[in-house]
């Protein structure tokens, strides 16, 4: 429904600030169709939709934080140790390289449930320290975003410091293959993000702790008052971001088919300008998880489309940058306004 008046009249002014950032993507994208008119493809539309699974699982991690008025600067860094430690435990037996021979095989769900775990842990001590601290999560995430790195980069080094691959088939099929659904072949990628997609609308739509989270980022002062515990609010939801990290990195090593300590760079800055572009409010409490989905695809056919005409990627982060910024210049606007 377009932004009106009292006297119903089109308000430009308010359109421009609720729709203005997806003009411009809209225009972006206009430009490279018609730059590229093969960009219109299935082939395409499908790679887009692979690209944007594990973004996916990352953002939908991110978007309960910001929801809660948080961020995290080290979900990308998260994301990298995740990949590397399930890249060496499930390198095949017969890899003349393997980083650590003496390691039996593991099963897939295993090497899950221990990145899992792990992500988990170093989530809720960011959570820890937000809640019982009081730092910023700016602060306290940028902190965990140079340790986890700094972990990372011991435990590859440890492993050979060269690129991690040579993984067991199973793996590979696990993040690689695909199933034909009424004559569509789907990649499994996209079945587990809709699975990830699903847990968290329930969790934010359906269950209690959903609604202590957009009660804590709406105004945590009164949250207390009504009885939400924000501290257990808080950490919960660090903690939930992590596992999420954590399944994205696994999904990420299998995907590429190799993985560095410097995987993961810079993912973090995906996820929150997909969550912002989405409609997920800095200022906290609003949010929603089909507004996360659409940023994630949007910034990925923008990523994509970019990269398909040739632009270099040095002018992609300018780009993304831009974007970025755009965002949270609305979202301030539109805030500004409510207030």
């Amino acid at each position: 429904m377009l932004a009106r008046t009292k006297d119903g009249k089109i308000n430009y002014k308010k359109l421009i600030i609720e729709s203005g950032l997806y003009l411009v993507l809209f225009c972006m994208l206009v430009a490279i169709i018609i730059k590229e008119p093969t960009f219109l493809s299935i082939r395409n539309f499908k790679n887009i939709l692979t690209q944007s699974s594990v973004r996916t699982i990352i953002a939908l991690g991110v978007a309960g934080l910001i929801v809660t008025q948080g961020t995290d600067l080290s979900a990308g860094r998260q994301v990298g140790l995740a990949a590397v430690i399930s890249a060496t435990l499930l390198q095949s037996l017969t890899n003349v390289n393997k980083a650590f021979p003496q390691l039996g095989e593991f099963s897939i769900f295993t090497v899950i449930i221990i990145v899992v775990l792990i992500g988990t842990v170093i989530a809720s001590i960011n959570g820890l320290v937000v809640a019982t601290l009081n730092v910023h999560p700016f602060i306290a995430t940028l902190g965990t975003m140079t340790i986890v790195y700094g972990m990372n980069s011991l435990y590859y080094d440890k492993a050979g410091a060269a690129p991690i691959s040579g993984f067991v088939k199973r793996y590979s099929q696990f993040a690689q293959g695909s199933i034909e659904i009424a004559g569509y072949t789907i990649p499994y990628l996209i079945i587990y993000a809709a699975i990830a997609t699903a847990i968290m609308w329930v969790l934010w739509n359906k269950t209690k702790f959903g609604k202590n989270v957009f009660a804590v980022g709406g105004n945590p002062e009164a949250a207390k008052v009504s009885g939400v515990n924000v501290w257990l609010t808080i950490v919960g939801i660090y903690a939930l971001s992590g596992a999420y990290y954590a399944f994205g990195g696994f999904l990420e090593a299998g995907r590429i088919g190799s993985a560095t300590n410097n995987l993961g760079f810079m993912y973090e800055m995906d996820a929150i300008a997909a969550c912002v572009i989405g409609g997920v409010s800095f200022y906290g409490g609003v949010g929603k998880i089909s507004g996360v989905i659409t940023g994630v695809i949007i910034l990925t056919v923008i990523n994509y489309g970019l990269t398909y005409v040739g632009v270099s990627p040095y002018w992609q982060y300018i780009i993304k940058g831009i974007i970025i910024i755009a965002a949270v210049a609305f979202d301030s606007i539109k805030y500004a306004k409510k207030k």
